[in-house]
């Protein structure tokens, strides 16, 4: 099976840079609709079986862009919303800087099992996005699928196929519209794409 694994187009919080976890519902920006239609036309030609995406607006936006150019419905998975970021939802990131640097240090260096507070942890993450993917990859073993979701969760899911550990977060970086692919195979998985803007 062959994953591509797309972000979400920029919103107005990324703009504003604000955290946008699972619990806020933000609109894309008009950036944010142009970098959806780019993702359209750039996947256009690919021979996609199914798209699967985050229920908040902001995926499945970018989602509907994808599938209006293969005729396909997009499937909504719970599963595959933003982590549960609780008290620093909607906070600036110059705030958050400030106010959690100790708490975000340990965090990081706690190689996501600490939770955010009020929210989740990496780990919990991790575990509820796989679970799409097992899913997926027990249904279309020879297809491509295309999977929208969010920061964390594209990231908790590549490092999950490739058996890297959750505290290499701070080593990569996926940019809004980045497209990221995973090919499955049964001598093991590669990622062929990583955060690919170039459309």
């Amino acid at each position: 099976m062959k994953l591509i694994l797309v972000r979400h187009g920029e919103t107005y919080w990324n703009k504003e840079k604000r955290v946008q976890g699972g619990s806020s519902d933000v609109e894309l920006s008009r950036i944010g609709i142009k970098q959806a239609n780019k993702l359209a036309l750039f996947l256009k030609n690919k021979n996609i079986a199914a798209i699967i995406s985050s229920p908040l607006k902001r995926a499945a936006v970018t989602a509907e862009a994808i599938a209006s150019q293969h005729h396909l419905t997009v499937g909504v998975a719970n599963e595959l919303k933003e982590i549960e970021v609780g008290e620093l939802e909607g906070l600036s990131l110059s705030t958050l800087n400030t106010t959690f640097s100790q708490f975000l240090t340990q965090w990081w260096e706690g190689g996501g099992s600490q939770r955010l507070p009020g929210g989740e942890s990496l780990v919990e993450l991790q575990k509820r996005s796989w679970m799409v993917i097992e899913r997926l990859l027990t249904e279309n073993k020879d297809g491509t699928i295309v999977v929208v979701s969010h920061y964390f969760v594209i990231l908790a899911i590549i490092f999950k196929a490739l058996d890297l550990p959750l505290d290499y977060f701070t080593k990569f970086k996926v940019d809004p519209g980045g497209v990221s692919i995973l090919e499955f195979e049964n001598y093991g998985t590669r990622l062929v794409a990583f955060n690919d803007t170039s459309y």
